[in-house]
């Protein structure tokens, strides 16, 4: 396992880091000040230098009745072929000691359908239905809303185990969610805003700023303090 660290300033090549780190089975960084290097040398040291799983893949099935549609935001250079997922010599990420993954979903509501890849078999649809959901009067009657698959290996393994969770709607509003659901919907709609995506809608530095400080919750190392200078300081260029 290789990580790469980058120092100083100026000279930033997230690019030949990213794949000098992904052929190394291991985690780089950008290093600009003292903060930082406290944050990956020190807080994150033991999830950086300890791989608990490699070649970590995920898939999510969603269930016709209730989706329509979906569009994952973010990871571009981290999709893989839908049929990658049981292929144990594809490389994909690994996963240090005390690291999370987070990933958001626009969901689609009913009205269009939407491919899905064929890998394992549809759990959500009769066999006849081809791989594409056509509507929810053929698919296999369900309350699931997903199902989540996870693929990995051991650190010095070979071979993948598989897991599988599905999941219910609880029908809760974005009111109704967690402080870190919301908080990670204000984070990824200003990388929405920073890139002048397509999807952005009507967010707003405003809005991001807004959300994320009404939900800031446990910020025992002030990183969420230092998204909202961002956001601000984001904010002031995009109107001057």
């Amino acid at each position: 396992f290789l990580s790469v660290l980058g120092f100083g300033r100026g000279n930033l090549n997230d690019a030949m880091m990213e794949a000098i780190s992904n052929r190394g089975n291991g985690n780089y960084a950008y290093i600009d000040t003292e903060r930082e290097s406290h944050k990956v040398l020190v807080q994150q040291m033991s999830g950086t230098l300890v791989t608990i799983a490699k070649d970590v893949k995920i898939q999510v099935e969603f269930n016709p009745q209730h989706v329509a549609g979906y569009r994952l935001l973010g990871y571009e250079n981290r999709v893989l072929a839908a049929e990658d997922f049981n292929n144990d010599k594809k490389d994909a990420g690994e996963i240090g000691a005390g690291h999370t993954v987070t990933a958001l979903y626009e969901v689609v509501p009913i009205g269009q359908p939407v491919a899905a890849g064929g890998v394992d078999p549809l759990k959500y649809q009769a066999a006849d239905s081809g791989q594409q959901a056509e509507g929810s009067n053929r698919a296999k009657p369900s309350e699931e809303l997903l199902t989540l698959k996870l693929r990995y290996k051991q650190p010095d393994g070979d071979v993948s185990t598989k897991l599988e969770f599905p999941l219910v709607d609880t029908d809760h509003s974005f009111a109704q969610s967690t402080d870190d659901f919301r908080f990670a919907s204000a984070v990824a709609s200003f990388g929405m805003l920073l890139r002048n995506s397509e999807h952005k809608g009507a967010a707003s530095y405003e809005e991001v700023l807004e959300i994320a400080e009404a939900n800031l919750g446990a910020d025992p190392h002030g990183y969420r303090a230092e998204f909202l200078e961002l956001v601000r300081k984001a904010g002031d260029l995009a109107r001057n």
